[in-house]
This record gives C-alpha cells, structure tokens and sequence, in this order.
C-alpha cells in the first residue's frame, strides 16, 4: 500500500528556514515522481516542486525558486524541501504526492500541476508569521 508521511512543518517567522520531510513507504520509490504542493483555505492546491526518481530531475515554481530546494534520500525513501526565507505568502498546508507513469510524472514535474493519478500525504502546516 502506497503511503506518503510529511513532516517538519510548523510556526516560523519571515526569513526563516523549515526542511519538510516525505517518507514513502509501500511502492518502489526509485520509479516515482514525488511532488511538494500547498494549498490555503478557498484556493486551489499547486505545486511548488518535484523531483523525477527515475532521472533526478528537478522543478520549481517560479514564486519559490531560489528559496527553496528539493532533495531525496533513496536509502531513506524520503524526498525532502529545504526552504529557506520564508515569506509570510508562503504559509499554507504543504503536502507531498506520488506519480508513476510518465504521463502523470511529466504533468507534476515538468508543469507542476495537479493530476488526479497523485497518491497524497496528509500534509504539513506551515504557518509564516511574526
């Protein structure tokens, strides 16, 4: 059974840094692509990065590139997100999700998007604020 974990989130001030945690478990991590997405209340989920398993390949959303970054530890099955100087529009639920087939893999990775094959963690606040 796929299952996806997130961790790490929590209260941070403006400029400050959070490392999100995705442990995976039950499905071959190495041929996944895993996503980060967050979403607030009244608006849509959107990516904000992904990482390819099957080619190491990375994106980012224009709006977090350059702050954050998208990591993984395959000994771990964990995917993670460093993100670094926090802004308060970034406060959101950050949740990560799992695609396999190329299709699906080239919609999250290449044009973050939102696709209903996604299996989803159950996310990680990330509340910015002084």
């Amino acid at each position: 059974q796929v299952q996806l974990v997130e961790s790490g989130g929590g209260l941070v001030q403006p400029g400050g840094s959070l490392r999100l945690s995705c442990a995976a478990s039950g499905f071959g991590f190495d041929y996944y692509a895993i996503g980060w997405f967050r979403q607030t209340p009244g608006k849509e989920r959107e990516g904000v990065s992904c990482i390819d398993n099957n080619n190491g390949e990375t994106n980012y959303a224009d709006s977090v590139a350059g702050r954050f970054t998208i990591s993984r530890d395959n000994a771990k099955n964990t995917v993670y997100l460093q993100i670094d100087s926090l802004k308060p529009e970034d406060t959101a639920d950050y949740f990560c999700g799992a695609v396999r087939d190329a299709r699906s893999r080239q919609a999250i990775c290449v044009r973050l998007q939102v696709v209903d094959t996604i299996v989803w963690g159950k996310g990680t606040p990330v509340p910015v604020s002084s």
